[in-house]
């Protein structure tokens, strides 16, 4: 085993070396070697060695690698190998043969990558493994990426059909490269420099590797290929600075590190942004990914309609199943060897085949997602169909060529979807302007209020609601004008349109142009006979004086005078004959042109007679309906101040128990304050001499009843006085009595009550002397009935609620003073 690597290894490394030459990119051998030392660390633990077949490529290559197997280096030379060694091998030849098959495997990634191209040794035994069509394949792709340029002129469609059947895994490095035009890039040279320097968008593509191809080995934690991914996505955020790094791109460059290094991974990434349309599908604004939408929705809605019906009635949008479609190139929908296979045509055709698999999907699922409800349908894009296409891609390849994809209507959606775009793009700039100006007004409603009264009263609050349905009704009645003016314009513009068009007005012109030229021919020919008149009466005249002289001749003379003088008559009276007629003719004329414009007045005034009889109406109909509104308009103005009616009595009813709730609060505060006072009194008595606070007690009243005694004096009341508007009234407590202490109040009680009542008529109604206010409160807060209760403790109660009537009373009283 040890042997079968070193050769492994020795013949990798000369195979690699002959495939560079060969394709003339010797600047790529280093990080070539140091990618393919690290796969081959990585994997030698599963891989042991790996042999292939020597492939039947014509090319330089074949005859190098022969060259450099020797017998003593060939590990299935009979000198060296024993029968179990050569067990050993085909079994490990056997397994390398189904590592490189499963394109889930890394191995298989690398594998392709090391063996394109180029022939390995290996033994007899597992050459026999391989099939001719394999070997017809590496030998026709080996010829196309010799031949690339002629085949990519000359037998593009050729070449179309056999990358829709799949790359082989060995040459899809090269030939990824090669369809992008990404193998000699000047901005690889950089991509060292790109990696020294920080960006931004590190803390993302930190926290979204993790969540690339979780499954895959390569791409395990901490692994070398989360690091080259790492790199690569830092790069581009550095080259491309307003995409940045977009969620979603780091599947595609994770399909492009398992099948080639890091630096030509990040040169057809770099391609495939730019040429691909996938730079604007992942920019901030992703206007490319919404026009996608709408062309597949359109296609659906064209081939699919009894689906898309489904889809509407169900609220299902399409960007809610094939947004990964286009932004991962089904990367994260399908299977790897699947979306492998599309990527391969994606990379020839573009994301043109992404909408024919998308489309051919949902023609597979058709009868199964219009049985479904959104939930299901999310069920079944999730977790059905990627099981469909575990069996193989050829099934939804071949489905998806036979979908009808028009070029020229997608061109034709994608400028109506440009058009709607910036109708929405007009129509959010004018809402954000309209928002920035209500802000503005707001803010300087605000600051008009807080400079403004505080509160309005409600005279002026009910001013403006008249002002307010003034101009409501101010704003009908502008409608209904409007309205009017608009059917105006519209009727304008429907006469308009029955008048006669341009050819026969022109005809009319040039009916008028003839009669003027008649008009003016006559008028020259009248003018023309006037003349003549005139000219032979002043023939007449200068004859008649010429023959004035000549009467008296003979009579022949005379005959010849008198037969000139009819003749010179006869040609005026001819002239004269032929002047009246030209003047008839033009009358006439102009009789018959004024009947013509009467005939087509009379027949204008007809039409607009009929025009107004339709407005009148459509004018009553409107009418009723303006008058049917009004009355409508009537009665919600009536229940609006009905309501406001309504609600400023219950304004003012709940400011009334406002009111009542705070003086009955300013009462129990008035009995709390009073307890409280009459607690410390109790609780001084109790702490100190009572003979003594009775004395101090005396002394303050009777500085007190001094004092009044002496305003009494001052003011000159006899009877009845009063402190400061205050009316004050004798006081049930005379000067000589004394104060009981509390040891003999307990013992005095009884008889107090009694002199008290004898003193005011036994009744029980013990009032105190106090002052207008302290009445009025005992007026509102009468003593209890005690009627029902035994004597003693009737007048104890009694007294109790006097005693309570009293304190509050005075208290009141002090606190009006």
């Amino acid at each position: 085993c040890i042997r079968l690597k070193k050769t492994t290894e020795f013949s990798n490394h000369q195979n690699i070396n002959m495939e560079m030459n060969d394709y003339k990119v010797a600047g790529k051998l280093s990080s070539t070697l140091s990618w393919v030392k690290n796969s081959v660390s990585h994997t030698v633990s599963q891989m042991a060695s790996q042999v292939a077949t020597p492939t039947s490529l014509q090319t330089p290559a074949t005859s190098s690698s022969t060259s450099l197997s020797s017998p003593a280096l060939s590990p299935s030379s009979p000198a060296l190998l024993t029968p179990d060694d050569e067990e050993l091998l085909a079994k490990l030849e056997e397994q390398n043969r189904l590592l490189e098959t499963d394109s889930k495997s890394l191995r298989s990634m690398n594998g392709s990558r090391r063996n394109s191209g180029s022939s390995l040794v290996s033994s007899s035994s597992a050459s026999s493994n391989l099939s001719h069509l394999e070997e017809d394949s590496w030998i026709l792709w080996g010829r196309i990426v010799n031949e690339w340029e002629d085949v990519r002129k000359k037998k593009e469609k050729q070449l179309k059909d056999l990358v829709r059947k799949g790359i082989p895994h060995h040459f899809r490095a090269i030939v990824w490269q090669l369809l992008c035009n990404a193998q000699s890039m000047p901005i690889k040279d950089q991509y060292s420099e790109l990696l020294k320097m920080t960006s931004p968008c590190e803390k993302l593509i930190r926290r979204d590797i993790a969540r690339t191809y979780p499954e895959h080995d390569f791409f395990k934690e901490d692994s070398l290929g989360q690091e080259v991914l790492f790199n690569v996505m830092k790069a581009y955020s550095l080259v491309d600075r307003e995409v940045g790094y977009c969620q979603g791109s780091a599947f595609i460059v994770g399909l492009l590190l398992m099948q080639m290094p890091e630096e030509e991974a990040f040169c057809v990434f770099v391609k495939l942004m730019q040429d691909y349309r996938l730079r604007e599908l992942f920019k901030p604004s992703m206007a490319e990914l919404g026009l996608c939408m709408y062309q597949f929705e359109f296609m659906i809605q064209e081939q699919l309609p009894e689906l898309h019906m489904h889809f509407q009635a169900q609220s299902f949008h399409t960007s809610m199943y094939a947004s990964s479609w286009f932004l991962t190139i089904f990367l994260t929908s399908f299977p790897l060897s699947v979306a492998t296979r599309i990527f391969d045509i994606f990379m020839c055709e573009g994301l043109e085949i992404v909408f024919r698999v998308g489309l051919a999907i949902l023609q597979m699922n058709q009868a199964e997602l219009i049985q479904l409800d959104m939930e299901g349908m999310l069920q079944h894009f999730q977790r059905v169909i990627p099981h469909q296409l575990d069996s193989g891609p050829d099934k939804v390849i071949l489905a998806a060529h036979q979908v009808k994809y028009n070029a020229k209507k997608m061109k034709k959606l994608e400028k109506e979807y440009t058009t709607i775009k910036t109708k929405e793009m007009e129509e959010q700039v004018e809402i954000k302007r309209l928002r920035t100006e209500n802000r503005l007004l707001k803010q300087r409603i605000d600051t008009l209020e807080k400079k403004g009264p505080p509160r309005y009263s409600e005279d002026s609050v009910l001013q403006l609601e008249q002002e307010l349905v003034q101009a409501r009704l101010n704003e009908a009645e502008s409608q209904c004008a409007l309205k009017e003016m608009q059917d105006k314009v519209l009727d304008i513009e429907k006469r308009n349109t029955s008048l006669p068009d341009d050819t026969n007005v022109a005809r009319l012109q040039e009916e008028l142009i003839g009669v003027k030229l008649r008009e003016a021919e006559a008028v020259t020919g009248l003018k023309e006979l006037r003349q003549q008149v005139r000219d032979l009466e002043e023939h007449w005249q200068r004859h008649l004086a010429r023959t004035a002289g000549r009467w008296k001749d003979t009579p022949k003379k005379n005959t010849l005078g008198e037969l000139q003088d009819e003749l010179m008559s006869v040609r005026l009276r001819e002239a004269e004959a032929q002047a009246e007629l030209r003047e008839t003719r033009q009358r006439t004329l102009e009789l018959e042109t004024q009947s013509q414009i009467h005939s087509n007045q009379l027949r204008r005034a007809e039409q607009e007679s009929r025009c107004l009889q339709e407005r009148v109406q459509t004018l009553t109909v409107q009418n009723k309906d303006l008058h049917v509104q009004l009355q409508e308009i009537k009665r919600r103005q009536a229940e609006i101040e009905c309501k406001s009616k309504e609600e400023v009595m219950a304004v003012r009813l709940r400011e009334a128990d406002n009111i009542a709730a705070m003086a009955e609060l300013q009462q129990q505060i008035s009995e709390l304050e009073i307890e409280k006072e009459e607690g410390k009194v109790q609780g001084h008595l109790n702490h100190t001499d009572s003979s003594q606070y009775i004395r101090e007690l005396k002394d303050q009243i009777a500085e007190l009843k001094h004092e009044i005694r002496c305003l009494k004096g001052q003011r000159g009341l006899a009877g009845q006085s009063t402190f400061d508007g205050i009316h004050i009234v004798n006081h049930y407590v005379k000067d000589d009595e004394s104060y009981q202490s509390s040891d003999e109040d307990a013992v005095k009680a009884p008889a107090l009550q009694e002199d008290t009542e004898k003193e005011h008529g036994g009744g029980g109604q013990m009032f105190p002397h106090y002052c207008c206010y302290c009445y009025e409160f005992c007026e509102k807060n009468p003593q209890p009935d005690f009627q029902n209760e035994p004597g003693a403790e009737k007048q104890q109660h009694r007294l109790m609620s006097r005693t309570r009537v009293i304190s509050i009373a005075c208290f009141l009283c002090v606190s009006q003073i």
